[in-house]
């Protein structure tokens, strides 16, 4: 199916349709739920081995056993994984590592949102040590396998959520400015588009592409923290031009497998996809499309890399 016949409606299915994955291997994030598992499903489905990671095993084991009744031919390779949690996430990494020699597919699909404040062990406020320095930590670990496959694509889940604001690099874990859990969520998001950014320039040499996804809206345990007030302020929001229109699983997860999967898309990096089509700035105050020019905004995505490796205690060379 080409670019132009899919849409904001399209689903994962429609995406794979006529795609054949067999022998290669994905790895997703967050797969015991939401996205994750449909996403997992959907991959299977087309053929590829999928090592689902999430933090929780026994939900994980339950998205396994669901996924093998829909696809029942499906090869799947749980793994627990915390990325809040860095040693959790270089436990996982080798893991992988050992199991898999190359790596076709890499979504990092996990998230929280809204969330009230905490820390990682590291210091970092939660949203963006998890939605963030987990995955960049994991993705860079993957690497070998990733670039040893010759042609591999990592999808990093942003969100239309990142206009709340660009990086603060001069307190990125509100130690010093009030907290609010909505500007927590966008600078994580904000991080995931800067992320893909950094991770193409340092790998398009080797084969790989690096690209950021907005799901769009969808109804899944993301948004299990948040409170009547947050509701009220996704509500006000609405009023100006962020109007919701809500996706089912399905299509929340399409544009994260088109990513993955669209043969238009070989060699396309660093960019921001929405809706199964590459994604445009757009600078309107609340708009429900587009992206801010400061989400992709190469000199933010060094100063990103460059504190992401200062947390993490590990530098990186690709070459």
């Amino acid at each position: 199916m080409s670019e132009q016949q899919l849409d904001a409606q399209s689903t994962v299915d429609d995406v794979v349709r006529g795609i054949n994955l067999r022998g290669k291997v994905a790895v997703v994030t967050g797969t015991s739920s939401g996205l994750g598992i449909e996403t997992a499903r959907v991959l299977a489905q087309a053929g590829a081995t999928v090592v689902m990671a999430a933090r929780d095993p026994q939900k994980n084991a339950r998205a396994v056993a669901a996924v093998r009744a829909q696809v029942p031919a499906a090869q799947l390779v749980p793994v627990s994984l915390d990325l809040s949690d860095l040693g959790s996430v270089r436990r996982a990494a080798a893991q992988i590592l050992d199991e898999q020699k190359r790596i076709e597919i890499l979504i990092n699909n996990a998230g929280i949102m809204a969330c009230p404040l905490a820390r990682t062990a590291e210091g970092c406020e939660l949203q963006f040590g998890t939605n963030h320095i987990g995955h960049f930590l994991l993705t860079c670990l993957l690497v070998p396998a990733l670039r040893a496959s010759g042609e591999a694509r990592v999808v990093s889940l942003s969100s239309g959520g990142h206009r709340t604001g660009p990086m603060d690099f001069d307190d990125p874990h509100f130690e010093r400015r009030a907290y609010n859990n909505w500007a927590a969520y966008g600078q994580s998001k904000t991080a995931n588009a800067l992320f893909a950014v950094g991770l193409h320039r340092r790998t398009r040499a080797l084969g790989m592409t690096a690209n950021a996804v907005h799901p769009g809206s969808i109804v899944t345990e993301l948004g299990r923290h948040l409170t009547e007030a947050d509701v009220q302020q996704l509500a006000e929001w609405a009023k100006y031009g962020a109007e919701i229109r809500y996706k089912t699983p399905a299509q929340g997860a399409a544009t994260q497998v088109w990513a993955a999967v669209a043969p238009e898309l070989r060699g396309v990096g660093g960019r921001y996809l929405e809706d199964c089509r590459i994604g445009e700035v757009d600078t309107t105050p609340m708009s429900a499309s587009g992206y801010m020019p400061f989400a992709l905004d190469e000199e933010a995505a060094e100063r990103l890399w460059s504190l992401s490796e200062e947390i993490v205690g590990q530098r990186f060379e690709f070459a």
